[in-house]
């Protein structure tokens, strides 16, 4: 797996779910893989994005955390699968966003035995966003495309208005499952199960997903996601070590002696644009 490869999902991430200048914490509400069209949501989630939703900016309401996903699945002939992603999540009370997303390698790089990490900070102060390549010192300023400037009321309306579309379609249920302390925070419990009909990818017998969704008016964010597909196994997605203090204001601009280039990236990852030369001192203002 390139690094290019992985940053074009993880800025398409980004920018696809509903913004560059509004983001990220959601009301209670399906996961995104529900919410999203194709494997936006399924590539979000895997990232450390599943708590990204077209809302507003959470402000006042500064902290840091640890997301780890697991992710664990037994094929027909008894191999178990087991995989662990960290995500390393900041936020300052402007509601600027630094995520550091450490994966585990595969493929040829798996010999090596050496996990990547990848960073990007979400500047919805400035209207922009930078991913940070720490081994090279250079940086690239993601600037925000026509999906960036959509109201984030209408985008709220019309997620909503998908899922209340499946819940009279009677493929998606929605249950209240109460309340809980998860790392210290009291959570609000919802079950979303969600059934794949008869006949709908070639089964001969409904499907059943479900999703139990925990979260924490207090912070606005899911702190706790299990998902269960029987196609494909089970994902925890749990938020630890949560610390309630300001995050250092550095964690949220390029650090000095980068390179920063502008551009932003298609929907399959590419690079485009040019925008203002590189810099050593740091990024260059926003806007063209």
């Amino acid at each position: 797996m390139s690094r290019t490869w992985i940053f074009g999902v993880l800025t398409a991430a980004v920018l696809g779910a509903g913004c560059l200048a509004q983001a990220q914490e959601p009301p209670p509400g399906p996961p995104p893989h529900h919410g999203f069209p194709g494997h936006m949501g399924e590539r979000m989630e895997i990232l450390g994005f599943e708590e990204m939703h077209p809302g507003k900016v959470v402000t006042g309401a500064p902290y840091s955390a640890v997301r780890v996903r697991e992710e664990a699945q037994t094929l027909s002939d008894g191999t178990a699968i087991n995989r662990k992603i960290q995500t390393s999540v900041f936020r300052d009370s402007q509601g600027r966003v630094r995520r550091e997303v450490t994966m585990p390698t595969i493929g040829p790089l798996a010999a090596s035995n050496q996990a990547q990490t990848f960073i990007v900070i979400h500047d919805p102060v400035a209207g922009t966003a930078y991913e940070l390549h720490p081994d090279e010192k250079t940086a690239v300023q993601l600037r925000s495309h026509a999906g960036g400037k959509k109201n984030p009321d209408e985008l709220q309306g019309k997620f909503d208005a998908f899922v209340q579309q499946e819940i009279a379609n009677g493929t998606l249920k929605k249950e209240d499952i109460g309340t809980q302390t998860i790392s210290g925070l009291s959570a609000q419990g919802t079950r979303y199960t969600r059934t794949i009909p008869a006949g709908q990818i070639g089964n001969d017998k409904p499907i059943l997903v479900t999703d139990e969704v925990w979260y924490s008016p207090d912070l606005q964010i899911v702190v706790k996601n299990t998902h269960t597909d029987p196609r494909f196994g089970t994902r925890t997605s749990t938020v630890t070590n949560i610390q309630r203090q300001e995050p250092a204001a550095t964690l949220f601009t390029v650090p000095t002696g980068y390179t920063v280039t502008q551009g932003r990236r298609g929907p399959r990852g590419m690079r485009r644009g040019g925008g203002a030369a590189p810099t050593e001192d740091g990024p260059p203002p926003p806007g063209e």
